[in-house]
């Protein structure tokens, strides 16, 4: 039986990251709430999100396609973590988990899409 998304340990460890970016982005000041916050809590949401539809597909070229484009969400993310802590919203430290988690992901998403790639060769 094929499993489903919920049981692939990539989108697993994206819920994971959409928790984290909620933690990280919760003391932001007001004025960024329809800024950076927004943003950067769509880019993470988007990981698992497109992870999954991406599976629902059925099809590995479909998939390998929605992993791309949650790895295209990840580096967005990561972009904006990194504008975060150079405009002072938030600490290195304080956002050490979410880009520990974001390489975790990539490295994850490398992987996957490579073995769909061979498999479907």
């Amino acid at each position: 039986m094929s499993k489903g998304y919920k049981d692939l340990l990539v989108w697993q460890k994206g819920i994971e990251l959409v928790k984290e970016i909620y933690k990280l982005t919760k003391p932001f000041p007001s004025d960024e709430r329809f800024g950076l916050v927004s943003q950067m809590r769509r880019a993470a949401v988007s990981v698992p999100s497109n992870i999954a539809e991406g599976q629902a597909r059925h099809t590995t070229k479909e998939f390998i396609q929605f992993l791309s484009h949650a790895e295209g969400s990840l580096a967005e993310l990561d972009t904006q973590i990194i504008v975060s802590m150079e405009l002072g919203l938030c600490a290195p430290g304080s956002a050490a988990r979410s880009q520990d988690l974001g390489g975790q992901l990539k490295r994850m998403l490398n992987a996957l899409r490579r073995k769909l790639e061979e498999k479907s060769s």
